[in-house]
């Protein structure tokens, strides 16, 4: 019986139609068989690696060659070993690198952090240039804690995002995202701006920067700054509405999330009539928030209902993933303060927004560049499919 070698061939040159397919049926005619296979293009510069098992006395290699000549590519022959069932055993994690700027250096850091907790990189991947520069990376064979530990270190070092999830079928497998509201959805705390109507700028600011640093228990510190704004007129709430500023990214990240199947849920410890309108012009499915109390046309200090809090956010949560059966591994949260802590630590996935130090060192993963459509890259979706996505005219 002929002896069977197993060949790398690899193709390196311009990228254009036709070269994969050829290659192919090269192959085809020489009846080998593909063990393995991985092909990507970089600024129109095509690497194609194809591993095959091919009868030696029908090798026919000039054959190849002639055709990267007239294809004006280059193809070279190594022989290895049939790739082995241990690999795929290996456990791998994908690092998610999220940075305003990525220069070399930051970038060196993070290859030598993952060889440091002994990973070997598999794949880099682009995912976005601008206005945010953001890179997959598959790694394979790290001891997760360590990895996690010197990744976080060149992260800090360096002042940029690092992001690491198990390569598992979980992480591509996310179904419902729920987010915080203020200062994670919009730029604003809603409770702030009423304040401002209201005369009462200053007390009302300096409670809810404790109560989100967690100085404060949250619920306790939301009563006296709503009771701050007792007869304040209703319809400063709407005066509030028109003044929202969204977070730069967010309608195209809630767009692109209802174009891949998400559940989406706002989840606030704000006011239910700010969520109701950011439900309706984004399209979310679910909306949770606080009810103020109104009596004759004014603000009478008090809610009504159960507060939403730290506690209740988490609740709803759990809630909104069991009405659209979604097991919590698949879920991802996103919040900014101490109040969304709960929440995250419930989900698949809980993403620290901008957040404040005390919940950054708590959630799985820190984003902290100013645009919440970066969210989607630690979800593996890159600019390009983004943008394909944007309908003509479309803002963020």
């Amino acid at each position: 019986m002929p002896e069977r070698r197993t060949i790398l061939i690899h193709v390196s040159g311009i990228d254009r139609p036709g070269i994969t397919s050829g290659l192919l049926s090269i192959l085809a005619d020489q009846e080998a068989r593909v063990l393995d296979m991985e092909q990507f293009v970089v600024m129109g510069r095509l690497t194609l690696d194809v591993v095959v098992s091919i009868d030696e006395e029908r090798a026919a290699f000039r054959d190849l060659l002639f055709f990267g000549w007239e294809q004006g590519i280059e193809i070279e022959f190594e022989e290895t070993s049939p790739p082995t069932a241990e690999l795929p055993s290996l456990r791998r994690h994908a690092v998610t690198v999220i940075a305003s700027h990525l220069p070399p250096v930051a970038l060196a850091a993070i290859a030598e952090a993952i060889a440091g907790a002994g990973g070997n990189i598999e794949r880099i991947r682009r995912l976005a240039n601008d206005p945010v520069a953001s890179y997959e990376l598959i790694v394979a064979g790290a001891d997760d804690q360590d990895l996690r530990r010197r990744l976080g270190a060149a992260a800090m070092d360096h002042g940029i995002d690092v992001a690491v999830q198990p390569e598992a079928l979980e992480r591509r497998a996310k179904r419902l995202v729920v987010i915080d509201v203020d200062s994670t959805l919009i730029r604003d705390e809603v409770i702030d701006l009423l304040a401002e109507e209201a005369g009462k700028a200053d007390e009302v600011t300096e409670l809810t920067r404790r109560a989100m640093i967690g100085e404060l228990d949250f619920s306790a510190a939301l009563q006296q700054r709503v009771a701050l704004l007792e007869g304040l007129d209703a319809d400063a709430i709407e005066r509030v509405v028109d003044r929202l500023r969204l977070t730069p990214g967010a309608r195209r990240f809630v767009r692109t999330l209802r174009r891949l199947g998400f559940s989406t849920a706002i989840v606030s410890g704000g006011f239910r009539r700010i969520t109701d309108t950011l439900r309706e012009r984004l399209g979310f499915d679910h909306a949770f928030a606080n009810e103020l109390e109104i009596v004759d046309g004014r603000l009478t200090g008090r809610l009504c209902g159960e507060v939403v809090d730290r506690r209740r956010k988490a609740e709803l949560l759990i809630h909104v993933a069991e009405m659209e059966n979604v097991p919590l591994e698949q879920t991802v949260a996103i919040g900014d303060g101490a109040n969304d802590l709960d929440m995250l630590a419930a989900a698949g996935l809980g993403i620290a927004f901008n957040a404040k130090r005390s919940v950054t060192e708590v959630a799985d993963t820190a984003v902290s560049v100013p645009y919440l459509d970066a969210i989607l890259f630690l979800l593996g979706i890159g600019a390009d499919e983004i943008e394909r996505d944007r309908p003509t005219g479309a803002g963020s």
